[in-house]
């Protein structure tokens, strides 16, 4: 092999370490509990609220809590042959998905009461909004962008990780720019780039819901929430006790600590 093929090959190994993206660790600030029989699918907090949309058929509801008191304000059914999913607050209306109905719900902000729907055209898994658009997933690759006026999808990404398509996606939140999403059936979750779908960073938040807190209905980690009061990020999962606010925790920091506790055997 010759110096250039050399060179061609190295950069080829090189390359996937190039492209990698940061991996945060995290660290509980605070939590609050949570009826763990909510089968969470999507998460929402604006004005001291919180808004929470659970699944499963027969069992499906859109509430709405007193964030700071945790009491429960409204609770709403729904039909029992639809599957709630994610679920955002955009202007004066909360958008609901549902999974193969094909449809997302339209409730009133304030009352919660049904206003309408409209189809979409295929599953519904996660919902955010980047302040013009709603944007959702559907378990593929793709995040499509969706004008709340028209009610028609404007346009799509394909999601990336590492030069990788990423399916999966489930519940979503808009946070600094950036789409955070949930990873289906993992405790990962993924910060991507809305305009061109590649994932810039990922948090590992394995461990966060602790063995013992666990039953046999337990499921997996989904919903992200910002509170726009205070910045607080929440997390939760599925028939969790708790909800978690979390920080971040840099690739840096994890190493000094990691150094630190070698330095100090």
């Amino acid at each position: 092999m010759n110096l250039k093929s050399a060179a061609i090959m190295l950069l080829l190994t090189l390359a996937p370490l190039a492209l990698a993206q940061r991996v945060y660790d995290y660290r509980v600030i605070e939590r609050k509990p949570q009826d763990r029989s909510h089968y969470v699918q999507g998460l929402e907090i604006a004005d001291g609220k919180l808004y929470l949309s659970a699944g499963g058929y027969g069992e499906s509801r859109l509430l709405r809590y007193d964030f700071d008191s945790g009491a429960l304000e409204i609770s709403r059914r729904l039909h029992p042959r639809l599957f709630a999913e994610g679920l955002t607050l955009f202007g004066d209306h909360l958008y609901q998905l549902t999974w193969r109905a094909r449809a997302v719900l339209v409730y009133d902000r304030d009352t919660l009461e049904f206003s309408h729907h409209f189809r979409i055209p295929g599953e519904g898994w996660g919902i955010t909004h980047d302040g013009g658009q709603l944007v959702y997933s559907d378990g593929s690759d793709q995040l499509h962008f969706l004008s709340p006026e028209s009610e028609t999808i404007t346009h799509s990404i394909r999601v990336t990780e590492n030069g990788s398509p990423v399916k999966w996606l489930n519940e979503l939140e808009w946070i600094d720019g950036k789409i955070w999403a949930n990873v289906w059936g993992t405790d990962r979750i993924l910060v991507i780039d809305p305009a061109s779908g590649v994932v810039s960073a990922a948090i590992d938040l394995a461990g966060i819901l602790p063995t013992p807190e666990r039953r046999p209905d337990t499921e997996v980690l989904n919903g992200i929430a910002r509170d726009p009061r205070d910045g607080g990020v929440w997390v939760t999962g599925k028939r969790w006790p708790w909800m978690y606010r979390i920080e971040l925790v840099a690739p840096e920091e994890r190493a000094e600590k990691g150094e630190a506790a070698a330095g100090s055997r």
